[in-house]
């Protein structure tokens, strides 16, 4: 990979992929930037079901109900 890099076609294509996101760049600047709130609010939806496997997972806070067991068993010692 790293020969390729350094031949005559690979700094030619690096040349082209360095204009190409320039123009890219400089083209899309405000679309992109407009979109960032987006990103973020869909990341935070996105974590927020991954993070916690999804509603009714049947995490228990402590009420008594079942999986207080401390081994994780779900039945009380």
């Amino acid at each position: 990979m790293r020969q390729f890099l350094f031949s005559r076609s690979g700094l030619v294509t690096l040349g082209f992929l360095a204009v190409a996101g320039y123009f890219l760049w400089t083209e899309h600047q405000a679309h992109v930037i407009a979109a960032l709130p987006w990103l973020l609010v869909g990341g935070c939806l996105i974590m927020h079901l991954f993070m916690h496997g999804g509603h009714g997972g049947g995490h228990s806070h402590g009420n008594g109900g079942e999986g207080d067991a401390k081994d994780g068993s779900g039945r009380a010692p």
